[in-house]
């Protein structure tokens, strides 16, 4: 009978692994705390004192109008949270003893957001929106308990430590894709422009604009800012693996997020409202440029994805409004979907800088990551 044996390589690397095998759920867990918070204390202005308790709410008889729509939010809202809570304690808290702390927590979290809530005059604080939000955090636990062994050392985790570098370094990366996802669900923005602070510094509409100056800033901005992240993916994948169809699907779930987007606010006729003539032009020429440049050394790609996203930025800050989009939008801007799009605004004006900072990172090791 043939005894196996291990090298020491190979346990040093499934050790490093096992305790890194987290990091990406760790970091998406504090992104998702912070969206969270930003989304339930959204528009985080009016503050004032109501002379009661914080906690005041969890007696208080329950709202005389509840909608659907506010339970499914509510429980939907924090399903992710458990789910992620459970994935990010793994490995030092395990399977159901993992159950309790991401209730608990959940519990904690939305507790004092809705005590937050209390203290400002565009929100209400009630004791059937924790309630709700108990059950998503208990439901998104729950199925973090069962989904371990597959997202967490299953045929996820391989897939990942097979097509991307090893480290947190890469997983920030990864969850900064993903973020620039979430940015696609802001309707109110061009076709994948980020960085636009106008809305959270001053109001600026801007004068008005020939329609050709309008689509040649529309089409400018939608490849610059494709190529960069076309250069960012390039960046975290291994050698030897597809990247360029990778980034082909990175681009097809960023367009179907923009589809659900629309579809979910907008009527039927106006799904594609978005598929301007300079989102087509943008659209186009950015999957054709980012083709291309994966080939570059990766010092240039990192600089290159640089400069794009910096004139990107530049010159989404200068472009004038789109009046029919923003006539559009009016019909749900105020609705139930006010505090989401906040959420989107401020998410896709900070990105930018975010991933322009990563790149300077990358750029600084002035290597390929190892592992």
């Amino acid at each position: 009978m043939q005894s196996s044996t291990r090298s020491p390589t190979a346990d040093r690397a499934e050790a490093r692994g096992a305790a890194g095998a987290s990091s990406l759920a760790r970091i998406a867990f504090g992104l998702y705390v912070l969206l969270i918070a930003y989304a339930s204390l959204y528009p985080l202005e009016g503050w004032r004192d109501h002379g009661l308790s914080a906690f005041a709410y969890l007696t208080s008889p329950w709202p005389r109008y509840v909608t659907a729509f506010d339970l499914t939010a509510n429980v939907l809202g924090y399903l992710p949270y458990g789910f992620l809570c459970v994935l990010a304690l793994h490995p030092q808290v395990r399977g159901l003893a993992a159950f309790a702390p991401a209730l608990a927590s959940a519990a904690l979290l939305s507790l004092a957001l809705e005590a937050a809530q209390s203290y400002l005059p565009a929100r209400v604080a009630t004791n059937l929106d924790v309630l709700c939000n108990l059950a998503g955090g208990a439901c998104g636990a729950a199925l973090g308990v069962l989904a371990v062994p597959t997202v967490l050392g299953g045929p996820l985790e391989r897939l990942r430590a097979k097509a991307f570098y090893a480290g947190v370094e890469i997983d920030a990366g990864l969850a900064l894709l993903a973020l620039w996802l979430f940015t696609q669900l802001n309707p109110a923005t061009l076709l994948f422009a980020a960085g636009d602070l106008r809305d959270l510094l001053a109001a600026g509409a801007g004068r008005a604009r020939a329609p050709e100056f309008f689509i040649a800033i529309e089409a400018f901005t939608a490849a610059a800012n494709l190529v960069s992240v076309g250069l960012l993916l390039s960046a975290l994948v291994r050698p030897g693996q597809p990247v360029r169809a990778m980034f082909a699907a990175l681009v097809v779930a960023a367009l179907a997020v923009k589809v659900a987007a629309f579809a979910i606010i907008m009527h039927a006729e106006n799904v594609f409202i978005w598929l301007t003539p300079g989102a087509q032009l943008g659209l186009a020429a950015g999957v054709l440029v980012a083709l291309a440049a994966i080939a570059l050394p990766r010092i240039a790609r990192l600089a290159f994805a640089a400069v794009l996203i910096m004139a990107a930025t530049v010159l989404v800050n200068l472009a004038p409004p789109n009046a029919y989009l923003a006539a559009t939008l009016k019909l749900w801007q105020q609705g139930h979907f006010l505090n989401f799009n906040g959420l989107t605004r401020l998410v896709s004006a900070l990105w930018a800088f975010v991933a322009l900072g990563y790149l300077m990172f990358l750029a600084a090791r002035r290597r390929e990551p190892l592992g």
